[in-house]
Order: structure tokens, then sequence, then C-alpha cells
């Protein structure tokens, strides 16, 4: 399991409420966070096999951003 943080625009739960149908449909992502208190918007990710890009994908396709953190 590894664990990706990218740095979002999701601001609050209507937010969250908007991506979870588009990250649920990701198999390989077990478990997924997105801190709206953080200036930063975190998205933690928790996931096997799976890219950045693919997040990022998926991020841009319910209308969001996302770029990689780098720990």
């Amino acid at each position: 399991m590894e664990i990706l943080k990218f740095k979002t625009n999701i601001k609050c739960g209507g937010c969250i409420a908007a991506v979870t149908p588009f990250l649920n449909k990701i198999e390989q992502i077990k478990k997924w966070e997105v801190d709206t208190q953080s200036a930063d918007k975190i998205l933690t990710v928790e996931a096997e096999n799976i890219s950045e890009g693919e997040v990022i994908a998926k991020l841009k396709e319910a209308g969001y951003t996302a770029e990689t953190m780098i720990p």
C-alpha cells in the first residue's frame, strides 16, 4: 500500500461530495480523504498500483485540479 498526497482545489463538503463518485470508481484506491482545513487542501490517497497521473486525471474529470506533493 502506498500513500499519495496532492495539493487540490477541493474546498468544502460539497466539493468532496462531487469528487466522491469519481474517486470511488478507482478500484486501486482503498481509502482517501481531503483536509479542507489545510491551506493546500491536501488529498491523501491510500492505494495499490496506481500512478499520480491516474488520480489527477480522475479529479480533472470531476472538475477539480490536483498536483503531486513531494514528500
